[in-house]
């Protein structure tokens, strides 16, 4: 037998050829796995950019929502003479039901109204002012400057939505 004959098991030597059609081909392949992979990471950057997008206007929604029912209900704690004559029949039976004594309308109103410890109605120029945290809130600000850092967020945020919405 010649040196020249082979088994059928062996395989013979990849040409030049071949070996660059080989590359090439892997090289197509991970360009196309490249092309979904960006694809794919940019669909989640623009799920993302929504989801976050959303997640502020509902932040923004929620502390609206609490500011108007905190503001109704500092509303409804500020007497006027006008609320306490609808609700009382005479001077006399309103003084006695808070048990302050008072020659009017408008003094027991006052009084009602320096008895309330957080009105609503304070001074347009504020220094400082003192805010009690509830323990859920406060828990996750380690200081003040914390608090008016996310506070200053949610204004700069709001105040964002309030142009792009076009109010």
């Amino acid at each position: 037998m010649s040196k020249k004959s082979t088994s059928t098991g062996t395989q013979r030597k990849p040409k030049l050829g071949d070996k660059i059609r080989n590359i090439a081909d892997k090289l197509k392949h991970e360009t196309e796995v490249q092309k979904k992979a960006t694809s794919r990471i940019l669909g989640a950057a623009a799920q993302i950019s929504a989801n976050h997008e959303q997640l502020i206007n509902e932040v923004v929604e929620m502390v609206t929502e609490d500011l108007d029912q905190q503001t109704q209900v500092y509303q409804e704690d500020i007497y006027t003479v006008e609320i306490l004559k609808q609700q009382f029949k005479t001077l006399r039976e309103a003084s006695h039901n808070f048990k302050l004594k008072a020659t009017s309308w408008e003094s027991l109103a006052n009084k009602l109204n320096d008895t309330f410890p957080q009105k609503l109605i304070q001074e347009s120029n504020i220094e400082g002012l003192t805010v009690h945290l509830e323990a859920d809130v406060a828990e996750m600000f380690p200081n003040s400057q914390a608090v008016n850092e996310a506070l200053r967020f949610l204004i700069r945020v709001s105040n964002k939505n309030y142009k792009i919405s076009g109010a």
